[in-house]
């Protein structure tokens, strides 16, 4: 796999919510190279300060050389690329890590929930054009508030796929889970479960999948300082008692494959 190193310039800025951001970097090689569930390394900062890129999924990309993250603001390297303005340039490095393995014979089921949401747009894009028939297919999307996933969820449905919505405080769709919508909708006997968000809420997916004999396939979040094996910070336990990094051998699993012990 080739990774690149571009000087990506910001084309596009959008804040979403009061803390959700959404930023399109023209990055031509990147984005031509990058497979749903990738993610990329970005310097947040001009300088030298933070010293250490933060990692990214991969939130979409375009056949014109663009792609896009979606973050939400959480700490001072986030903060400074929410202030980066349209025009400027940043350091961009990937695509990095193994995405998911789109299943194209089998209907497909994803599950988001919050900035978990973020590498399943260009997975729904790539499902929807490798794919004849999306009839059996659905997307299940949860979030905090309608004020947090609302132009996300019309992102979604521009493909095709049924959209199905949960929120914490019930303002948009069902009140409640992502996980009491997944356990509520009649899927295919043969459906493949693609899924990220918080690990709990993964967990829970992964349960509702081996309770419905499914497969899953999960995208597994973790702090990394270098995104290529080095530093050794982004381990994660198998079920087979093996240490595997989440930047190298994932971010996408199987879930059957990992030791779940939250």
């Amino acid at each position: 796999m080739t990774q690149y190193q571009e000087k990506a310039k910001i084309t596009r800025f959008e804040q979403l919510s009061e803390n959700i951001v959404r930023l399109t970097l023209y990055s031509p090689d990147i984005a031509a190279a990058t497979k749903p569930g990738q993610f990329v390394m970005i310097k947040a900062g001009k300088g030298k300060d933070p010293l250490l890129r933060r990692p990214f999924s991969v939130h979409q990309t375009t056949s014109d050389g663009h792609l896009q993250i979606l973050f939400k603001v959480v700490g001072r390297g986030t903060d400074m690329l929410a202030r980066r303005k349209e025009g400027e340039e940043i350091s961009v490095f990937g695509p990095l890590g193994k995405g998911y393995k789109i299943e194209k014979s089998k209907p497909a089921c994803l599950v988001g929930g919050g900035l978990g949401i973020a590498p399943l747009l260009l997975l729904a894009k790539s499902i929807s054009r490798m794919k004849m028939d999306t009839s059996k297919d659905v997307i299940i999307l949860g979030g905090r508030s309608a004020d947090e996933i609302k132009a996300l969820v019309k992102d979604f449905k521009q493909f095709g796929i049924k959209v199905l919505v949960a929120t914490d405080d019930g303002s948009l769709g069902h009140h409640g889970f992502v996980t009491d919508v997944m356990k509520n909708t009649r899927l295919a006997d043969d459906s493949v479960v693609y899924t990220c968000g918080p690990e709990m809420m993964m967990m829970a997916v992964k349960n509702i999948c081996a309770i419905k004999g499914l497969q899953c396939q999960v995208s597994i979040e973790s702090v990394m300082a270098c995104g290529m094996g080095a530093c050794l910070g982004c381990t994660k336990h198998t079920k087979d008692n093996r240490y595997v990094h989440v930047c190298l051998d994932g971010p996408v699993f199987n879930a059957e494959d990992l030791k779940w012990n939250l």
